[in-house]
């Protein structure tokens, strides 16, 4: 049953929780991390640990997008991003980094990043930064927003994309637009060879529709953190990330059962900050992480200590903040995988997830998704 709220005569609210406000249940089995498996498999591609990176500019250059595919994670790139856009991306993003160091407010380093974003999409730019990816022998993703998905998307596949990620703040299984063509998903995916993966969703029903298009993944939420995207300040629009995970994982089991043995994965983005809620949006359900601000410390990290996701670059309504996003840089395996020196869950990312997995006595992702979990009072 619903947790419905009275919020005044007539109306009501339903409850949600983010989560923080949920704990992992240790069950009566403990196992050794050794034998802890955080594999994860999407069509035919198969990744060691549930990473997917959040598409922007700051964490994704065609070099990290490297070393996360080789340390068996997915990085997304933007294909609307700088990269795209730019062919001397390292004095672009030196420009931005120095509007940040000198800038008084945060608006005026986000207009000089509007005003980069403001360059034509280059083709060819676009396709050797896939080559790139490509000849290291990794996976290629790479994202498109749904205005820009039927122009862009060929160029995608012909230079090499292998995964493509259909991403929003809100994405719904149709576009409708005024002017142009609208973008109906389900038959943009029936056209294409290759997996797609779209959102973001917040609810069961517009998760459920995703699914029906044929999608082989959905993105739960648009890449919350503290500090760095205010949608919900902008448009008033967010779902707590637990709740929204819960509903989506909900989605993915009717729509198994309404179809045979389809399975969507749902991917979780936003709200992630340290290992411990890495664990408890696998354990709400998530088959995936899709993290954007724990990686800006990394040194590899295009960035450099700062964040900012694709919705910062919107030219009349940004949804998100350039900001510092790190007092110091930290190897990406170590990252990753530790060693840590610090218990604030900052670093050994999922080498915490394979720890508590293991302390809750559950051997592999699917496994977790069923550990028991509480609401804290």
């Amino acid at each position: 049953m619903r947790d419905l709220v009275e919020i005044g005569m007539g109306r009501t609210a339903r409850r949600a929780y983010e989560l923080d406000d949920i704990e992992i249940v240790p069950s009566r089995r403990t196992r050794s991390s050794k034998d802890v498996s955080t594999a994860w498999q999407i069509d035919a591609y198969r990744f060691e640990i549930p990473l997917v990176t959040h598409p922007t500019d700051a964490i994704v250059s065609p070099r990290t997008a490297v070393a996360i595919g080789e340390l068996g994670g997915l990085a997304v790139i933007n294909a609307e991003g700088l990269w795209a856009r730019h062919g001397n991306v390292d004095e672009v993003l030196f420009r931005l980094i120095e509007a940040a160091e000198e800038a008084s407010e945060a608006a005026d380093v986000t207009k000089v990043l509007q005003e980069l974003h403001a360059a034509p999409i280059q083709a060819d730019l676009v396709a050797n930064a896939i080559k790139e990816i490509r000849d290291s022998g990794v996976t290629v993703a790479a994202r498109v927003s749904p205005q820009r998905a039927a122009e862009l998307t060929p160029d995608l596949v012909a230079a090499g994309v292998e995964i493509l990620v259909v991403q929003g703040t809100i994405v719904s299984a149709e576009h409708v637009a005024r002017d142009g063509e609208p973008l109906n998903l389900k038959s943009f995916i029936e056209g294409l060879d290759i997996p797609v993966v779209a959102g973001g969703v917040h609810d069961y029903r517009t998760a459920m529709h995703l699914m029906r298009t044929g999608a082989a993944g959905v993105i739960v939420g648009y890449g919350y953190s503290t500090g760095v995207t205010s949608t919900d300040s902008v448009l008033g629009i967010g779902v707590p990330m637990a709740t929204a995970i819960v509903d989506a994982a909900a989605a993915r089991r009717d729509y198994l059962d309404e179809t045979g043995g389809r399975y969507v994965h749902v991917l979780a983005d936003g709200g992630m900050e340290t290992s411990g809620e890495i664990a408890k949006a696998i354990a709400c359900g998530a088959d995936a992480v899709m993290l954007g601000a724990p990686l800006a410390s990394a040194a590899e990290a295009p960035g450099q200590g700062l964040y900012w996701t694709a919705a910062a670059a919107h030219p009349s309504l940004p949804r998100s903040r350039v900001v510092p996003a790190a007092d110091s840089e930290i190897d990406l395996r170590q990252l990753l995988f530790g060693p840590s020196a610090d218990a604030d869950g900052m670093v050994n990312l999922f080498g915490a997830l394979r720890r508590a997995m293991a302390k809750t006595g559950y051997s592999d992702l699917k496994e977790f998704q069923k550990v028991g979990l509480t609401i804290r009072g």
